[in-house]
């Protein structure tokens, strides 16, 4: 198994993606630290993985938004565990609307849930990962978003956090490296997840993606959660400062 002995943070754990990604861990040995803001949520995921795969799972939540509760994350971490093999960072959200209506506080909060949060967590915890000997594959691996590569109609605000968070990325990567840190972005398209649940209740909707997707589909949590694991893994080694496109083929349609 290729996470037997692993230490794994994943945020936004506590449905969609970080779910997904989550459970597909814990299928290949790894101890999971979930967080996130809901409570509620992390526990039912740490259950399932009790019941599932009859596997401890931890969680701690946190507002990643602020840097005061990741700081007591970070101390929860060092006294826990010591330090970490795998972080991943997904948590995320958006709001609709146009620019011009767009208010400063709609902008300054998704900015800080999708790119501010990403910087919060990488100045806490990295440190954790630290790999002076290099003899360990550590990883970060940031959960972008094909809007970072095309903007998406009434996102200003999510396009250009994703954006800014691949580019954060590629930015971490050159300064992790000399302590033996890969980190990699993936950027997922249209996939089933509470960010995505209303718009694709509406048919039209579907078709407009199924229209515009080269696989002629929505895309899966799990199947995201599969490219995690992959950039995650030591099969991923020599790849740092990279961005997986997940979209099903909308940028080639």
């Amino acid at each position: 198994m290729r996470f037997e002995n692993k230490t794994i943070v994943v945020t936004g754990a506590g449905s969609g993606i970080g779910k997904a990604a989550v459970m597909r861990f814990a299928s290949e040995g790894a101890t999971v630290v979930l967080v996130g803001r809901t409570e509620a949520k992390l526990i039912a995921v740490k259950e399932s993985v009790q019941e599932v795969y009859q596997k401890e799972a931890y969680l701690f939540p946190t507002d990643v938004t602020k840097e005061e509760e990741v700081e007591k994350l970070a101390n929860y971490l060092e006294k826990n565990f010591g330090e970490i093999d795998i972080l991943v960072n997904n948590a995320g959200a958006s709001v609709h609307s146009k620019i011009f209506e767009t208010t400063l506080e709609q902008w300054e909060n998704v900015q800080k849930v999708n790119l501010t949060s990403v910087f919060l967590i990488a100045k806490h915890l990295a440190p954790l990962m630290k790999n002076e000997n290099l003899k360990e594959d550590r990883s970060i691996v940031n959960v972008a978003s094909l809007s970072g590569h095309k903007p998406g109609a009434h996102i200003p605000h999510y396009s250009s956090a994703k954006a800014g968070l691949i580019n954060f990325t590629r930015a971490l990567s050159l300064e992790l490296a000399p302590f033996g840190i890969r980190v990699n972005s993936v950027s997922p398209g249209f996939v089933e997840t509470p960010l995505t649940e209303k718009g694709l209740q509406n048919d039209r909707f579907v078709k407009a993606i199924e229209r515009s997707t080269a696989l002629k589909r929505v895309g899966k949590p799990e199947e995201i959660a599969n490219i995690i694991c992959f950039a995650a893994s030591s099969e991923a080694s020599y790849m740092t400062g990279s961005d997986l496109l997940v979209d099903g083929g909308w940028l080639v349609v």
